[in-house]
This record gives structure tokens, C-alpha cells and sequence, in this order.
């Protein structure tokens, strides 16, 4: 079962996720913003992380770069309600995009993708 963290500042989202991607059969733990995010980054492992874009304190995109410096090989997917962040170079960091939706099958489908891709990598050793 792949471990995640979902960082998003709006509790509804938070559950939303942790819900729908515990049904999917993901461990999903959740955190309300950067400083809640390491906390939990350094009480366990994550195999991924779903990042928010907009924070209260904290950009995502600057998580995000903590997070590539830090936990190189954790993978992270954007998930943002704006579509323009796409083409900001920082946001190429992440492993994946994803505008919000209620249908979380975009975000669903693109954390398998980028799970596989990982254990694609780890199997090739690399």
C-alpha cells in the first residue's frame, strides 16, 4: 500500500482527498499547510506527495523545492485550481499537474502513473 501526503490549507479538500484516495487503497495522510507537511515528512515515508499551490504561509512551489533538495526521491504532484502555474519553471520540479476538479479522477489516474513510474525506476535500480 503507497503512503501519501496531501497538503492543502482547505479542510474539505483534505477530506475529500484522504477519502477518495483511501478507497483507491492508498495510506493518505494529510497536512494543512508547509510546516505541518515536515512535520509528518519526518515522523514517516511517504512515497508521494499531492501538493496545493496556494498555501496560507507557504507557496507550494517553495514545499516543493524543499522537498526536491531534500527527498529527492519522493515523487510530487501538483494540484492546483489554476492552470497557469504549469508554465512556471519552478512547477517543473513536480512529477505531475493536476488542476482541481470535483472529479478526482485526473488526480487519481496521475498519482498511478507517477507511483508506476517510481517503481519503474527503483526496479531499474536507478
Amino acid at each position: 500500500m503507497s503512503r501519501l501526503l496531501v497538503v492543502d490549507d482547505e479542510a474539505n479538500i483534505r477530506l475529500l482527498y484522504a477519502e477518495e484516495l483511501a478507497e483507491e487503497g492508498y495510506d493518505v495522510v494529510t497536512a494543512a499547510g508547509s510546516a505541518e507537511a515536515v512535520e509528518k515528512l519526518q515522523e514517516g515515508v511517504f512515497d508521494l506527495a499531492v501538493l496545493d499551490i496556494k498555501l496560507k504561509n507557504e507557496s507550494g512551489i517553495d514545499l516543493l523545492q524543499k522537498l526536491v533538495k531534500e527527498r529527492h526521491d519522493m515523487p510530487v504532484i501538483l494540484c492546483s485550481a489554476f492552470s497557469c502555474y504549469k508554465d512556471d519553471f519552478s512547477a517543473w520540479l513536480a512529477d505531475g499537474y493536476v488542476v482541481k476538479s470535483g472529479d478526482l479522477s485526473e488526480l487519481k489516474q496521475e498519482i498511478a502513473r507517477v507511483l508506476a513510474k517510481k517503481a519503474q525506476r527503483q526496479k531499474a535500480g536507478l
